[in-house]
C-alpha cells in the first residue's frame, strides 16, 4: 500500500507547492482527521484544497481523532499515548476501507517536518508489520516562512542562531540564554511571562483570509495581540498562532 503525506501549508488554499498539487492528483483516497471538538472548519478548509487543486477523481474518509489531554502532567507520556491511538485509528480505516492498489494520502496541515505527529503515526504502523506500506513526504510552505513574508523579516541575526520552539518550553529556552526565538503552539501567550524588552512580530492563522498581523514592542502590543487573537477565533472557531521574539536590548552579533 501506498501513503502520500502531503504538506498544505498553513491553510490558505494558494499556498501549495506545485510538488504538492501534483501529489494530490496521485491519490485515491484522503484520510483528514475530525478532531471533533466543534471546529469543522479545518475538515472545510482541506476539502477547499482538493476542489480547488484536483479534478474531483478521490474519496475522502474523515477519521474521529482520538481525545487527548492537552494539560498532562505528563506531557510526553501523553502524546506518545495519542500517537499510538492514532496509529490504532489509522490502521483499521487502510484496513477496511483502502484497496491494496489504490494510494492513501494524507493532507497535513503546516510541513510534515515541524511540530506534526503525521510521520510518527505512520511510523508506527509500518513497525507493526500487519500493513507492507510504502510512503513519500511532500514538503510545504509553514506557518514560519509565512510570517517572515508578511512581516519581511529575516530570522536570524547576523551569524546568530535561531531557537524554534513551543509556548509550553518558552520560559526554558529564554532562561537558557536564547534571545532570537520562533515559537509555535502556544495557545497561552506564554510570551505575556517575559521579562526584559523584547520586540515581537505575531501573526494568527496565517495564509488565511482571516490572517492577522502584528508587530512591535512586546509590552506595547501584547493587548493589541490578544484582541487579534480572540478575533481570529471568533471568525473560524480555532486560532494557530506563530511568531518571533527578538531580545531588544542584547547587541546583534556579527
Amino acid at each position: 500500500m501506498r501513503l502520500r503525506l502531503i504538506g498544505i501549508g498553513p491553510g490558505g488554499p494558494d499556498d501549495l507547492t506545485v510538488t504538492a498539487v501534483k501529489a494530490l492528483e496521485s491519490v485515491d483516497v484522503f484520510l483528514v482527521a475530525d478532531k471533533a471538538r466543534g471546529v469543522d472548519d479545518l475538515v472545510m478548509v482541506r476539502e477547499q484544497i482538493l476542489r480547488r487543486h484536483t479534478s474531483g477523481r478521490y474519496r475522502t474518509i474523515v477519521v474521529p481523532d482520538p481525545p487527548r489531554d492537552r494539560a498532562p502532567e505528563q506531557y510526553a507520556t501523553e502524546v506518545r499515548d495519542w500517537h499510538a491511538a492514532r496509529a490504532d485509528a489509522y490502521e483499521q480505516v487502510l484496513r477496511t476501507e483502502v484497496d491494496d492498489s489504490e494510494t492513501a494520502g494524507f493532507l497535513v496541515w503546516g510541513d510534515p517536518s515541524l511540530y506534526d505527529s503525521t510521520i510518527r503515526v505512520v511510523e508506527r504502523i509500518r513497525e507493526r508489520g500487519v500493513l507492507d506500506i510504502d510512503y513519500d513526504v511532500i514538503p510545504a510552505v509553514s506557518s514560519i516562512q509565512v510570517l517572515a513574508a508578511r512581516h519581511r523579516l529575516v530570522f536570524n541575526r547576523i551569524g546568530g542562531p535561531i531557537t524554534i520552539t513551543t509556548g509550553r518550553r518558552l520560559g526554558v529556552e529564554v532562561a537558557s540564554g536564547a534571545d532570537n526565538i520562533v515559537v509555535m503552539l502556544d495557545g497561552q501567550l506564554a510570551c505575556r511571562e517575559l521579562d526584559g524588552n523584547w520586540d515581537i512580530w505575531w501573526g494568527a492563522n496565517l495564509g488565511t483570509s482571516d490572517e492577522e498581523l502584528v508587530a512591535g514592542r512586546l509590552g506595547e502590543v501584547l493587548e493589541t495581540i490578544e484582541t487579534a487573537r480572540a478575533r481570529a477565533k471568533a471568525l473560524r472557531g480555532w486560532v494557530m498562532d506563530t511568531y518571533l521574539l527578538r531580545r531588544a536590548d542584547r547587541a546583534v552579533s556579527g
